[in-house]
């Protein structure tokens, strides 16, 4: 599946930060194992399951990059941060969001955080706040591929914003159930591929001769990170701590907005 971005109104494209340099803030990446949430002041606050408890067991309310029980993340977030948060204050929160989660991720995460009655709901592509958090160029041409537990993305950015995207529903969970570490790494080189194939533009094969920025929890497992320079044909560098790079990444967007508070954010 290929994501191609157009331009849409400024007004349903940016929303102003909130006019605030004191207000709380909260940066948050809803994963389908993990949930991490980092809160301006005091850096990480949460590295835990993505898992509620309704009272008929453990349910799992985010997977495969979907949010498939809103309700219940929803309580999730109350239970983990409600009291987390200035009790008279109402926070901005970053959410960082799956590039190709599209429309219906974006809302049901804004209904979920409406929970902790934030002041306002800003979404970023989760390519771009891992750029962000490995400082990365954001003029050139930039490919991202994002292991994580359930998902895979591998997003090209130009000058910041997502021009392609490709997703598959593996991860690095899906080893422990007989799948090989190569087949996540030959997932990665056909989504590549594909991108190269259908790219009109040098943007793909600018991006590979730069090379590949590696993050998520994949970008832990040397049985992946080995082969793929290989099956890519070019470097592949992982982030700094790649499996949390996402909400640091969200985290920057924060600090920026409380320092430029004219700053818009993506929605």
């Amino acid at each position: 599946m290929t994501v191609i971005r157009h331009p849409r109104p400024a007004s349903a494209r940016h929303r102003q930060w909130p006019l605030c340099r004191r207000c709380s803030g909260l940066a948050l990446d809803l994963g389908s194992a993990r949930t991490r949430a980092w809160i301006a002041g005091r850096g990480m606050v949460l590295d835990v399951p993505t898992v509620t408890f309704p009272g008929t067991g453990a349910v799992h309310p985010v997977q495969r990059g979907t949010i498939v029980d809103t309700a219940g993340t929803a309580r999730m977030l109350d239970r983990l941060l409600g009291h987390r948060l200035p009790r008279f204050g109402r926070p901005l929160v970053v959410v960082t969001a799956p590039v190709l989660g599209g429309l219906p991720f974006r809302t049901a995460a804004r209904t979920a955080v409406g929970i902790l009655r934030p002041r306002a709901v800003l979404t970023v592509p989760g390519a771009r706040a891992v750029a962000l958090a490995a400082g990365a160029d954001h003029v050139r041409p930039l490919l991202v591929v994002d292991i994580g537990a359930h998902l895979t993305e591998v997003v090209l950015l130009a000058d910041g914003a997502v021009t392609d995207a490709r997703r598959t529903a593996l991860g690095t969970d899906d080893l422990t159930d007989g799948t090989a570490p190569g087949e996540i790494t030959e997932a990665v080189v056909d989504m590549v591929t594909a991108m190269l194939r259908q790219d009109r533009t040098a943007l793909t094969r600018v991006a590979l001769r730069r090379g590949v920025l590696l993050a998520g929890g994949g970008a832990l497992r040397p049985d992946i990170t080995r082969d793929l320079p290989g099956g890519l044909g070019c470097p592949v560098q992982p982030v700094p701590s790649p499996h949390t790079a996402a909400v640091r990444g969200a985290a920057g967007l924060l600090a920026a907005a409380h320092h430029h508070p004219s700053l818009t954010g993506t929605v």
